[in-house]
């Protein structure tokens, strides 16, 4: 929605009738009444671009409520004065630290007294929502009598991505009002749903444009609204022998994606509803209770942690993107899906390869890309028409940011480069993808090496957030103001890192692949090698990422290593050279060490058995990251230890509940790392030293 229009609503809306508390006690709210006697409450959080619910929003609240009582409008309309939305939910940031669930359960306890009172009113209570309403942003419209949506609305509570689940009543009203299995998929997901779905769930009444919004305002205070009511289904899926049938169900589900060990949230939502679904009451008192104990837990600290290290990361790449025509030069996995996310985030992209079937892949995979992210077959049509096949390389001429994606071998990429740069306009930036070639060495051949910058991004491009934006001592430092903008405008999280081997991400995450080829030389099984990495919380394990990557990046990446770091690094094994000559790449050509399967691994065979696993095992894959990331803290390679956690994060998957490496090493105690690590080198070999770093470390 453009922000005129929402100006002028609450211009219009304010103009109307008296306005008594215009200007008045309220800091976060404008209360004023229109023709028809509504009241109007615009929720404006202060010195905020979006609307959140701290103590002090729900206090002013509260007071506002009781205001509204004794004036008896005849109705009473909710909506945000924002142009991002209606409320994104909770301030998370006053829950941040919290040890003591019981003091946790008080403060929640206020917050639901709020709501309650809100849901009480005799008065008809609407609520227009526009952009997001998400948590408690959506837990203020359940409790108001009517919902109206304007087509661009998003619901969802994402309060499970931060170890929790809803807790100022959504798991009560949300599964009162529209069906329970419903209810709590969205709630155990995460997951959002645009407007239009909405209304067909029965979670809100109406779906309206803003020019409609008064008319449908006066329908639904006079009553001719028809609302969204439970369905008989409701109380029966609501019954305690279903509910227990369900739960059961769920709590499978649940197991898939995130392990109850590590994951407690899921767990007790649906613990709540299969115990107290159907008694509104008992619902919302367990809530309480219930959020506050997995307030208090570390995975939910850790992962309210990571909610901060991602917008901590969002405000590197500061603003005022310049790049308008981006050129991708290399249309396989990387380059062509670099261009693909590219054009969906509205940059026009012209793609550049050698090979014509290439090019017609990269589309092709684009295509059904789009067919998942985006919404409007139109929207689908315009993101395709942003990208563009460039069989000639013609794009050059005209862009203003080139990315150079082609294979890792210093002599291919300068070759490139000696190509295209007496076809590049002036103040045009050079980016390379590479994942481990230092820019010094890349940038010997260019007759401005200046404008040379690294752009990593990882794989696969629309799923990991990050993107390591790389500088040498020859770069232009408004060239890598320029590079960090153009991230943050593909919706994407820069992390700046001075020019090293392996940058910091695959410098970390190499020993991790490599030190499971070690295990496989040992005969321990590929799936118990993945099971330990998995049992630690990782995404995947080491051998199913080296198939994702690719085999022949990751020997590629480790004799770049090993060319720098020497023995630091495991052995590359001979047979994994024989697996990348065989043609055996994993993922992208269909056998690697699993069987893949239009996409899907098939690892085949039973699951291994737990027991399997040792301690030690752990240790051996995990610990390196940390050491490797404690040593780049060192050399000045990053310089921010919570952005290393965040790059880790959102380049690798690393268990965000143990809320990155460093912060796993420090919650588990830097000298237990380093002795550890010791004990290991004394084993396996010096690859597992200390690093000198954590002397200093805290």
């Amino acid at each position: 929605m453009e922000s005129k229009v929402l100006d002028v609503l609450r211009d219009r809306v304010l103009e109307l009738g008296p306005k008594p508390d215009a200007g008045g006690p309220y800091r976060n709210f404008k209360l004023t009444r229109d023709a028809d006697g509504v009241a109007w409450v615009l929720f404006d959080r202060a010195d905020a671009s979006a609307n959140t619910l701290s103590s002090d929003v729900m206090e002013e609240f509260d007071a506002i409520l009781t205001a509204l009582e004794n004036q008896r409008p005849t109705g009473i309309v909710i909506r945000s004065a924002k142009t991002s939305g209606f409320i994104a939910g909770a301030d998370v940031n006053e829950f941040r630290g919290a040890t003591d669930a019981r003091e946790v359960e008080t403060r929640i306890g206020r917050a639901h007294a709020v709501i309650d009172r809100l849901e009480a009113l005799k008065i008809p209570s609407v609520a227009v929502i526009h952009g997001f309403c998400l948590g408690g942003g959506l837990e203020v419209a359940l409790a108001c009598q009517m919902r109206i949506a304007i087509d661009d609305a998003r619901f969802g509570f994402p309060e499970v991505m931060l170890g929790l689940h809803p807790g100022l009543g959504g798991t009560a009203r949300f599964t009162e009002l529209i069906s329970p299995v419903q209810a709590m998929t969205l709630m155990l997901t995460g997951k959002t749903v645009d407007a239009r779905r909405a209304k067909s769930l029965g979670l809100v009444d109406a779906v309206t444009q803003e020019r409609h919004v008064r008319n449908a305002v006066r329908d639904a205070v006079s009553g001719r609204l028809k609302r969204a009511r439970p369905g008989a289904m409701n109380s029966l899926l609501n019954f305690g022998p279903v509910r227990g049938f369900l739960g059961s169900r769920m709590r499978k589900e649940a197991e898939k994606a995130a392990p109850h060990e590590h994951y407690p949230a899921p767990y007790a939502l649906i613990d709540l509803w299969e115990t107290h679904g159907g008694d509104k009451a008992a619902m919302l008192t367990n809530e309480k209770r219930s959020f506050a104990n997995l307030m208090v837990t570390p995975t939910a600290q850790n992962l309210i942690r990571v909610f901060f290290l991602r917008e901590q990361m969002k405000k590197l790449a500061g603003g005022g993107n310049t790049v308008k025509h981006l050129h991708v030069i290399g249309a396989g996995a990387m380059g062509g899906d670099i261009a693909a996310w590219c054009a969906h985030q509205d940059i026009r992209v012209t793609l550049a390869d050698m090979k014509p079937d290439a090019i017609a892949g990269a589309i092709k995979r684009a295509a059904d890309l789009y067919g998942k992210i985006v919404r409007k077959r139109t929207e689908i049509r315009d993101t395709l028409d942003r990208l563009m096949p460039d069989l000639d390389g013609e794009g050059v001429r005209n862009a203003d940011l080139i990315i150079e994606a082609v294979p890792e071998k210093l002599e291919l990429k300068q070759k490139v480069y000696a190509g295209l740069e007496p076809n590049m306009k002036s103040g045009a930036i050079l980016a390379t993808n590479t994942s481990s070639i230092p820019l010094q060495d890349l940038r010997t051949t260019l007759a401005h090496p200046e404008r040379l910058i690294g752009l990593h991004f990882f794989n696969p491009v629309s799923r990991l957030q990050l993107v390591e934006v790389v500088s040498h001592d020859a770069a232009d430092p408004q060239i890598l103001k320029q590079a960090l903008a153009f991230v943050g405008a593909i919706d994407r999280l820069p992390l700046p890192v001075k020019s090293s081997p392996g940058f910091l991400v695959n410098r970390a995450l190499t020993p991790y692949m490599l030190e499971a080829m070690v295990m496989l030389d040992e005969k321990i099984d590929k799936t118990v090698i993945d099971a330990a990495a998995e049992k630690f919380g990782m995404p995947m394990g080491p051998i199913e990422l080296a198939d994702q990557v690719g085999l022949d990046i990751c020997l590629a990446v480790g004799d770049m290593l090993r060319s720098k770091f020497g023995d630091l690094l495991p052995p590359t094994p001979a047979w994994l050279r024989d697996k990348v000559t065989k043609g055996e790449l994993g993922r992208k050509t269909g056998k690697g060490f699993y069987i893949w399967r239009d996409g899907k691994v098939d690892k085949g065979g039973p699951a291994p058995n737990p027991t399997q696993v040792t301690p030690e095992m752990i240790d051996r894959l995990v610990l390196p990251m940390s050491n490797v990331c404690v040593a780049c803290l060192r050399e000045g390679i990053v310089d921010n230890a919570d952005v290393v956690d965040g790059a880790m994060i959102f380049g690798t998957g690393y268990a965000p509940f143990r809320g990155g490496p460093l912060n796993y090493a420090r919650t588990r105690g830097p000298q237990n790392v380093a002795d550890t690590l010791r004990a290991l080198a004394q084993k396996f070999g010096d690859r597992f030293a200390p690093d000198a770093g954590w002397a200093d470390f805290q």
